[in-house]
């Protein structure tokens, strides 16, 4: 995937996070988007961060892919205005949300997700690990398992949700879901093939394979 030309390059506030509940992290996304919506000069953002375990389905999503009743789950369950069906979120899986204005990238939001896909894939490819796109499907999959989930929204041309990359998580909460509404498809971890591999060391490789992929220079922010 070509990234941007080097003139293009933005300053993005970094921002990593540790384990942070959903709704306080897609309240602070609502109120970033705000923000930028309301004032598109405000850097880009990225947040880096893990969630306790929750279900999420996206707007449009369909209750037939959850194997549940909603009164009768352990964990919360949200409903969001990312595009997507149902899906996991839990400790061990490194979640990101780009806080993007795509006026000063490209206003196109299939090149924007095929970017977010390049961004793990050469994440990926830092361990070894060939991350492959599937015709039709977002995302990304290695040997046929998925690894790398995106789910977006986009108002005004700046986005809000993002990625989500299983690193070493417990998988048996998917078990309880049709993930992201494909059925044939299993979803798996880095870990199956790296058993060692530390969330935190993948998180630098992430900002750094965003950073490329985006072209664009980092303020880290505590």
């Amino acid at each position: 995937m070509n990234t941007l030309p080097q003139q293009q390059h933005r300053c993005c506030y970094l921002y990593n996070q540790g384990l942070v509940s959903y709704c306080d992290a897609w309240n602070w996304q609502k109120s970033l988007l705000q923000a930028r919506v309301y004032n598109s000069i405000l850097h880009d953002v990225l947040i880096l961060l893990e969630h306790p375990p929750v279900y999420t389905l996206g707007q449009g999503a369909s209750l037939d892919f959850l194997k549940f009743e909603l009164d009768k789950n352990d964990f919360e369950v949200y409903r969001v205005e990312r595009g997507g069906e149902v899906t996991y979120h839990c400790p061990g899986q490194l979640v990101g949300y780009p806080i993007l204005n795509l006026k000063y990238y490209r206003q196109d939001l299939h090149w924007y997700l095929r970017q977010l896909e390049e961004v793990l894939i050469k994440v990926l490819a830092v361990y070894g690990l060939k991350g492959d796109r599937l015709a039709g499907l977002t995302g990304v999959w290695i040997d046929g398992i998925k690894v790398g989930a995106i789910g977006i929204k986009v108002s005004r041309w700046v986005t809000m949700h993002g990625f989500a990359l299983n690193v070493c998580p417990d998988l048996s909460g998917f078990e309880k879901i049709v993930p992201c509404g494909i059925a044939d498809k299993s979803v798996g971890s880095m870990a199956q093939w790296i058993p060692d591999i530390q969330l935190d060391e993948v998180r630098l490789q992430v900002a750094k394979a965003f950073a490329e992929v985006f072209g664009v220079e980092f303020i880290p922010q505590s």
